[in-house]
């Protein structure tokens, strides 16, 4: 860009696309458009990982030929998870890939991060050294790219992956590793690569102090899916999210939790963000959101308390910033609860990042509890977008949501008011035959009347 500093990017010159002046070359132009109708296409099979949490999100599995790029923030697991696919992929064989004697598959995995024996120490751990992961994970400590795809052309592996992008070098440019010219060249030809010899190839990027994937955005568009390991790195539970692919939905979310031996599936996600005391105290309450087509219940808890001296603090974990100020304002002017001036915190249980507006009944119920120092009733579940009059409006699934609700055992349920509120009620029953109770709401202030029994006064 000129005028701006630090903005020349070195990339490799392309071939020449003309033999002559004025004759262009005979191989272009050789492709003829045909009708979209008369495309003929072969579902290719996918390629379990062997984890049902990652393949819930892949849509099935990997694609073959597929370009997957996975970041996080460091330590948050992302070198674990590759190296479970790994093995997951080694333990069974591709679709179409030669069949070993002692079965399995071959996976060619290169290491720019940590050396051969480093990455044995972490193997050893997981359990992974014996058996078929052992035998048909080929480890390459390697940063140049010419010599990954050299080996790969050799090897004809059924996975390749790459720890991580901005190790890998091009021999055609002379810029240090993880510049922006050697991380779209190293992307551009394994790309190509993957595309040509119909071998999906999984990236492991870094990500920014802002959270976002780093390198330049075209790398994003070069690969076909992306993923998202997330959560809190001193915790326990990770969320794995698809953030872009081209074979499936980007709505479905993996549910994980980091144990001695590695990353293991969740087996219940639905109660796995509710903390022990959910509605025993002040400041705590439970929503029901949607992670694609799985409903997941959420506490939430929050704390209101005297500002010192300067602009009061807003804390946050999982929640973001714009709705929370959404819901402060009209607390205080629907509500009569002023928070302006207060210190908020507030907090997901487990580390979940949740950014659906149904999260905003829950989240101003918490407040408000804290506030008025009353607890939500024992077993209550909430869910509804707050408008900016105060108003709830209908989330989508919501029978599902509160399905899952009075499975878990929850007795009432804090809803927007609509036409098939009051016919849910009649069918949701937990254990032991309990009906969930509905309680339909119109307002922010009356779900405060019906869930702490304070019903504040509008301001102005």
């Amino acid at each position: 860009m000129c005028g701006t500093w630090d903005s020349v990017v070195e990339t490799v010159a392309p071939a020449a696309s003309r033999t002559g002046r004025g004759r262009l070359n005979s191989s272009i132009g050789q492709q003829v458009p045909r009708p979209l109708r008369d495309v003929a296409t072969i579902p290719a099979p996918r390629l379990s990982v062997g984890i049902d949490e990652v393949d819930r999100v892949l849509g099935g599995g990997l694609v073959p030929g597929a370009l997957v790029l996975l970041g996080g923030e460091p330590g948050i697991g992302k070198s674990t998870l590759v190296l479970e696919i790994a093995a997951g992929v080694a333990r069974h064989v591709a679709p179409g890939a030669h069949t070993h004697p002692d079965g399995g598959s071959d996976v060619l995995y290169a290491s720019g991060e940590e050396s051969a024996d480093q990455l044995h120490l972490r193997a050893d751990r997981l359990g992974l050294t014996a058996g078929l992961a052992g035998a048909r994970i080929h480890v390459l400590a390697e940063t140049g790219l010419d010599a990954v795809l050299a080996a790969a052309e050799r090897m004809s592996p059924a996975l390749l992956v790459v720890d991580s992008v901005q190790t890998l070098t091009s021999e055609g440019l002379e810029g240090p590793a993880g510049s922006v010219g050697q991380v779209r060249e190293s992307a551009a030809r394994l790309a190509a690569w993957s595309h040509e010899h119909g071998t999906p190839v999984i990236l492991v990027g870094h990500v920014t102090k802002d959270g976002s994937l780093a390198g330049p955005r075209t790398l994003e568009h070069l690969v076909d899916v992306v993923l998202v390991l997330e959560g809190d790195r001193y915790g326990a539970l990770r969320l794995l999210r698809g953030a872009k692919n081209r074979f499936g939905s980007t709505e479905e979310t993996g549910v994980l939790e980091m144990t001695g031996e590695g990353l293991r599936d969740v087996p219940d996600p639905a109660r796995a963000f509710l903390g022990a005391g959910a509605g025993a105290a002040p400041g705590v309450a439970v929503a029901a959101i949607m992670e694609g087509t799985r409903p997941i219940l959420v506490e939430v808890q929050a704390l209101v308390a005297s500002a010192g001296i300067g602009m009061p603090r807003r804390a946050l974990v999982g929640v973001p910033s714009d709705r929370l100020a959404l819901l402060v304002a009209v607390l205080a002017r629907r509500c009569g609860l002023d928070l302006a001036q207060k210190d908020l915190y507030v907090s997901l249980v487990g580390g979940a990042t949740v950014g659906e507006p149904a999260l905003d009944l829950a989240v101003a119920l918490a407040l408000a509890s804290t506030a008025r120092d009353v607890p939500l009733a024992a077993g209550t579940v909430a869910c509804g977008e707050v408008s900016l009059l105060g108003t709830l409006r209908p989330v989508q699934g919501l029978e599902r949501r509160l399905r899952e609700a009075a499975r878990l055992g929850f007795e009432q349920a804090i809803v927007p008011a609509g036409d098939d509120t009051a016919r849910l009620g009649a069918g949701l029953a937990g254990p032991g035959g309990t009906r969930l109770r509905i309680i339909a709401v119109e307002s922010l202030r009356d779900a405060l009347a019906r869930s702490i029994g304070v019903a504040p006064v509008p301001s102005g």
